[in-house]
């Protein structure tokens, strides 16, 4: 079985999400398209990983930033980028990603 060695980035759990999106933080699905068409949590906004050089200079950085994908491990690579290569202080990852969500019982929108 192979083990992902990814760096600890800072995290956040599917009940602190509704605290601080309604405090202001930008949600961030860094799914592909497709992903997005099938299922994405309500107010999230789609960047997908694979464009991540077009867009990651227009992310604020007086707000948070909550990152999430399917199961948590690209949103946590992308966060990794974000602080290490960008600078950004204020990104965060969302553990376990819109997998977790759904665990939850926490509603998604579909197109």
């Amino acid at each position: 079985m192979l083990k992902h060695n990814l760096p600890r980035v800072p995290s956040i759990s599917v009940d602190e999400v509704a605290d601080l999106v309604d405090g202001g933080a930008l949600l961030l699905d860094i799914r592909e398209a497709n992903e997005w068409a099938e299922n994405r949590i309500g107010g999230a906004q789609l960047r997908p990983l694979s464009l991540l050089g077009d867009w990651w200079r227009d992310l604020p950085r007086d707000r948070t930033v909550v990152l999430y994908c399917r199961s948590g491990n690209r949103s946590a690579h992308a966060t990794n980028v974000l602080i290490k290569r960008a600078h950004y202080d204020n990104v965060l990852n969302l553990s376990g990603g819109i997998l977790a969500w759904k665990r939850a019982g926490l509603s998604v929108e579909t197109t």
